[in-house]
Order: C-alpha cells, then sequence, then structure tokens
C-alpha cells in the first residue's frame, strides 16, 4: 500500500469490503424471507412476444409458383 498512498489504499480497501458485503446482504436478504424474493420477481415484465405469423411457402411451392409466372409471362 505504500505505493499507492494512504487515502488510495483506504479506497482500495472500501471498494473491496463494498464488493464483499453486498453479496452477502443481498443472500440474506432474500434467504431469510422467500416473500422478499417473490415481491421482486412479480415486478418484472417478461417479454411478450407477438402471436406466430403465417408459415413461408415451402421450397416446393415456390418453385410452382415460379414455373406459374414463367407461364404467364410466355403468355404474353
Amino acid at each position: 500500500m505504500s505505493s499507492l498512498g494512504t487515502s488510495k489504499g483506504i479506497l482500495e480497501i472500501a471498494k473491496f469490503a463494498v464488493y464483499v458485503t453486498v453479496p452477502i446482504g443481498m443472500m440474506y436478504f432474500f434467504a431469510s424471507n422467500t416473500k422478499n424474493l417473490q415481491k421482486v420477481m412479480g415486478n418484472r415484465h417478461y417479454v411478450v412476444y407477438p402471436p406466430e405469423a403465417p408459415r413461408p411457402p415451402s421450397p416446393e411451392e415456390m418453385r410452382e409458383m415460379a414455373r406459374e409466372i414463367a407461364r404467364n409471362r410466355d403468355r404474353k
């Protein structure tokens, strides 16, 4: 710590203490009362996907459509 200086060393110790205590505190908060976890999870809005669209034509249907377009061009 001597190369960092006293004020920077104390700051690093404080950051490390927060880094260690926050996860432990959160674990205790949710593990001691499961209703806390239910409250947090109940407020989340999940992704709602739109209804499924019609399927695209199969390759065989695409070939038949292309043949029909070609026939119509040949008639004109």
